[in-house]
């Protein structure tokens, strides 16, 4: 099979990205697979097609897009020229490689490109609601109507979690629960393994005997770490974060003001997979203090791989990973308190924190290799490809 995956974003940065450019690297090992995407960095196993904006625009920031604009903030009229930059790279892919399907990442705005393919050239489209797109839905109805008509031609639709198939169906409707199915984000388990040596990082940030507490993702105030800020200051660890946006500044002006001396901002580590790998390692607990109903933040399924237990709030699909007690803890949001009782006590109990680490491992191997996650979609790309002639 030939298939080609149409992603909004960057394949480094991101949740989405990240999410895309591991499942094309998968499945390239057994497929053709092409790409077309605003990022010129080339993913294994995989063919791309880079498409060349005419302003960078994302649905909450991204940290490779430090002065992007935000889909609830650009005219129609830029909208339209961003648009017509995807439709175009998109059509000469299509033309270029001759897929059998198309994987379209978000359900919009590139399914509207995927509706306007299907039409011309009638090739199969599924989509994956990664979850970061919906608010914004929500917010902008000028985006909704050309949505649903391309989601009513969609042959799956496949969110990341079941609270973000929930959260869809209820600003999409109920007509399309029957085109659903849902299928979590994978780590390579090749990549992320635990137990690493760390002395690199310890002489670099001064870490050396310290317990550390990790966080890492995107800057922004649905990941909720002010509360991981607020409290650091009853935490006897030090705090690493990992990662930039458009919070950083308020973020660091806090610990000023805050006269913290154990919080640390590493910033974003593109695609450094091996530090990030390290500070995963070297973590004795990672904290994902989201405010909002996170999909399944694919950083936590990296930090589990690597026998690194968690605490998180219980919000969106972070519990389909997350079992109380056995691979982490939960906190409420926005509670710094709780942040700093379920922390400290996973740094007391040394026998504790290892034992939830084999757990959090044991169970991403079980249900969240990307190999596993891939040949769920190969069975769903078999079933809908269409027989078409590579010129």
């Amino acid at each position: 099979m030939r298939i080609l995956y149409l992603q909004t974003f960057p394949l480094w940065g991101s949740g989405s990205g990240t999410y895309a450019r591991y499942l094309a690297s998968e499945v390239g090992k057994r497929h053709q697979v092409a790409i077309v995407v605003p990022d010129k960095r080339v993913a294994t196993h995989t063919k791309l097609y880079q498409v060349k904006m005419p302003l960078k625009v994302a649905f909450t920031g991204h940290p490779d897009w430090p002065k992007c604009a935000l889909y609830t903030q650009i005219s129609n009229y830029d909208f339209l020229r961003v648009y017509h930059s995807y439709l175009k790279a998109a059509c000469y892919a299509v033309e270029d490689f001759s897929p059998n399907i198309i994987h379209v990442h978000h359900i919009f705005p590139l399914t509207w490109a995927a509706r306007y393919i299907k039409a011309l050239y009638r090739i199969n489209y599924v989509v994956t609601v990664h979850g970061s797109e919906l608010p914004t839905l929500q917010k902008q109805k000028r985006y909704y109507s050309l949505t649903v008509d391309a989601l009513r031609r969609v042959k799956k639709i496949i969110p990341n979690s079941y609270w973000t198939k929930d959260w869809f169906l209820d600003i999409l409707g109920e007509e399309f629960r029957e085109k659903t199915r849902v299928i979590a984000p994978g780590v390579f388990l090749e990549r992320f393994k635990p137990d690493l040596n760390t002395t690199s990082l310890d002489k670099k940030y001064n870490l050396g005997g310290k317990k550390v507490v990790l966080f890492a993702g995107k800057l922004t105030r649905y990941k909720g770490v002010k509360y991981l800020i607020k409290a650091a200051k009853k935490i006897p660890a030090e705090v690493v974060i990992l990662g930039d946006g458009p919070e950083r500044k308020d973020l660091e002006k806090r610990v000023k003001r805050l006269k913290l001396s154990n919080v640390h901002f590493v910033g974003h580590l593109a695609n450094k997979t091996e530090v990030l790998n390290r500070f995963y390692s070297r973590a004795d607990v990672f904290v994902a203090p989201s405010v909002w109903d996170e999909p399944l933040g694919l950083v936590i399924l990296e930090s589990m791989a690597c026998k690194t237990p968690v605490v998180v709030t219980r919000k969106g699909g972070i519990p389909l990973a997350v079992k109380e007690g056995v691979n982490g803890l939960f906190v409420r949001p926005r509670n710094a308190s709780e942040i700093v009782e379920k922390v400290n006590y996973l740094l007391k109990n040394d026998d504790l924190r290892r034992k939830m680490g084999e757990r959090a491992r044991k169970i991403v191997e079980k249900k969240f290799s990307w190999e596993t996650i891939a040949q769920k979609f190969e069975r769903i790309y078999e079933k809908y490809a269409v027989k078409r002639n590579k010129k």
